[in-house]
């Protein structure tokens, strides 16, 4: 996984728990379902990556 590729994944999750726990705050359920969902989202794309980076360092 590229650098690039890390950070902005983990801007994306920190960018959901914000907005998670802005909801939180405000007690909007909508944005809080919202942020869970970015968080989601990134850990999944991070997982892939990670995947993806054990198989190219198993091909050397």
């Amino acid at each position: 996984m590229g650098l690039g590729d890390k950070i902005s994944n983990k801007a994306e999750e920190v960018g959901g728990k914000a907005k998670q726990g802005f909801g939180d705050a405000t007690d909007n359920e909508s944005l809080q379902a919202e942020g869970h969902g970015d968080q989601a989202k990134a850990e999944t794309k991070q997982a892939g990556e990670k995947v993806k980076d054990h198989f190219k360092d198993d091909n050397k």
